[in-house]
């Protein structure tokens, strides 16, 4: 196992066909392809492959909004709470891009909102999203002075 703050494999060193195939299968996550997607993972893709920024295929189904395969992928074991290399989690990017049916799978299957930044919870408040509120699970403290509120957004400063 590497350690904490060791570089990451560079991937320039796998065989042109290998870097071909899984650009080809973060290209079926980001379009919804789930016939393609899906067969690989039941084949033995690992359902928590990452690319070179740290998104995992389900970030990638989630952030374009297929909920379907979305849901398929957790089904299959993908992780709700990984991080990428900019510190984003899967339920914020849904918020983010209001996709309310994968923000709801996403919970359902044990999404942290607290994870990344911005969180789920402070994209939801950032956005007015209050109708997300509940299912993010939400209580006081939440919300700290940090995070602008809907109406700070847009006001203009004298």
């Amino acid at each position: 196992m590497a350690s904490k703050g060791a570089q990451k494999p560079d991937a320039s060193t796998l065989p042109p066909d290998t870097l071909g195939f899984a650009q080809r299968m973060f290209n079926a996550a980001r379009t919804g392809d789930s016939t393609l997607l899906l067969s690989a993972i039941d084949a033995g893709l690992p359902v928590n492959l990452t690319n070179d920024k740290g998104n995992t295929l389900l970030m990638l189904a989630s952030y374009a909004g297929h909920a379907d395969l979305t849901e398929e992928l957790l089904n299959r074991g993908a992780d709700p709470n990984r991080i990428n290399d900019l510190d984003q989690s899967v339920i914020a990017g849904a918020v983010f891009k209001a996709h309310n049916r994968v923000v709801h799978l996403l919970a359902a299957k044990g999404a942290d909102p607290r994870l990344g930044t911005p969180s789920a919870v402070q994209a939801a408040h950032m956005f007015g999203r209050a109708d997300l509120m509940e299912v993010l699970g939400v209580v006081d403290g939440d919300i700290g002075a940090e995070v602008p509120t809907p109406l700070a957004m847009y006001q203009v400063k004298q």
